[in-house]
């Protein structure tokens, strides 16, 4: 497991292109080649910017996940001469929530994402999201990496 020093939300800002209240994460805590571990406190925010009809759903945990996942690229390319290939969420599978929001958690969330395969362009990670002991949600999610395909433009008969 490597060490993580300086990895805190500015850093994050800086290499995620989740920007402003966007950047959902406060700190990497742990990571390692297969895996990254974050945090955040945020969740009980009245400006949360996922936040509707004045309530934080669960399933809000998944743009926590996919941003430890941006981060988990990240870390892996600081330091490498090209910055890392963009990414896109593409699925989440397996999905299962455990509280019905996240708005009405004390304690900070700890966000897990564990890479599982990489093939062609396409990541598949394992994720959870906890309070303490308390696990919130997990699930799976596939990333692809690079730009997304563009279409031609509907032809006219």
């Amino acid at each position: 497991m490597l060490s993580a020093p300086a990895r805190d939300r500015a850093w994050i800002a800086a290499h995620i292109p989740h920007g402003g209240r966007m950047c959902l994460l406060d700190a990497v805590l742990e990571w390692s080649a297969q895996h990254v571990v974050c945090c955040a406190d945020n969740q009980r925010a009245a400006d949360h910017p996922l936040r509707q009809f004045g309530r934080l759903g669960a399933a809000c945990g998944i743009e926590y996940a996919a941003q430890a996942m941006a981060v988990h690229g990240a870390l892996l390319a600081d330091g490498a001469p090209a910055a890392p290939a963009p990414g896109m969420l593409v699925s989440a599978r397996q999905v299962e929530l455990h509280v019905l929001r996240l708005d009405d958690i004390a304690q900070p969330l700890r966000i897990r994402a564990e890479r599982l395969g990489a093939a062609a362009g396409l990541l598949l990670y394992a994720f959870s999201v906890h309070a303490g002991a308390r696990l919130l949600l997990d699930g799976r999610a596939s990333v692809l990496l690079g730009h997304a395909p563009v279409s031609d433009p509907p032809r006219s008969p």
